[in-house]
Order: structure tokens, then sequence, then C-alpha cells
């Protein structure tokens, strides 16, 4: 059974750090690209990072670029999200999801719909 476990959320202040971890099991991990996504209340669920199933190369949205750090250990089947200097917006439920590799993420990350496994949400808030 393919399954994809996040944790790491909780309340931090404005400025303050936060690190999310996405533990995955049932599929061949190194295969597959992750990504990070997150959906806060009243808008839609956007990517905020991923990291290459080949490379380890990443792809960050803009708002969170120089901010946040996505890792991946394929040893522990597991995914790293650190998030810096965190701000209002950054108040979300955040999701990990796997997508079959390869994707070349220096142009562009993945389309949404090619992610086909998805953990439950971890909530983070900030705090002003």
């Amino acid at each position: 059974e393919v399954q994809l476990q996040a944790s790491g959320g909780g309340l931090v202040q404005a400025g303050g750090s936060l690190t999310l971890s996405c533990v995955a099991s049932g599929f061949t991990f190194d295969d597959y690209i992750i990504g990070w996504f997150r959906q806060a209340p009243g808008k839609e669920r956007e990517g905020v990072s991923y990291i290459s199933s080949t490379d380890d190369s990443t792809y960050y949205e803009t708002s969170v670029k120089g901010r946040f750090t996505i890792s991946r250990d394929n040893a522990k089947y597991t995914t790293t999200l650190q998030m810096n200097n965190l701000k209002s917006e950054d108040a979300a439920v955040y999701y990990c999801a796997a997508a079959p590799g390869p994707w070349y993420l220096d142009i562009r990350p993945p389309p949404a719909h090619l992610f086909g496994a998805w953990s439950q949400g971890t909530q983070v808030t900030v705090s002003s």
C-alpha cells in the first residue's frame, strides 16, 4: 500500500522556523518526485517545493525561495522541508505528494494531477 506520512507542523512566531517531514512507504521511493503543497483557508492548493527523483534538483515557488529548503534521503524514504523566516502568509495545511519520475525541475514542476499519492495534512500556524 502506497503511503505518505507528513509531520512537523505546529505554531510558530513570524520569523521562526519549522521542519516538515514526509515518510513514504509502499513504492520505490527514489523513482518518484516528491512535492510539498499547501492550502490556506479559502485559497486554492499551491505547490511549494519539489525535489527530483534523479539528481536531487529542486524547484521552489517564488514566495518561498531563499527561505525554504527541500531535501530527501532515499535510504530512509524521507523528504524534509526546512522552513525558515516564516511569514503569516505561509500559514496553511501542508501536504507531501509523490509523482513518478523523471521530471526536469530546472524548467517547471510537474502538474499537480501527476501526483497520485498524497499524505494527510500537517497544520502550520504562524503568529504575528
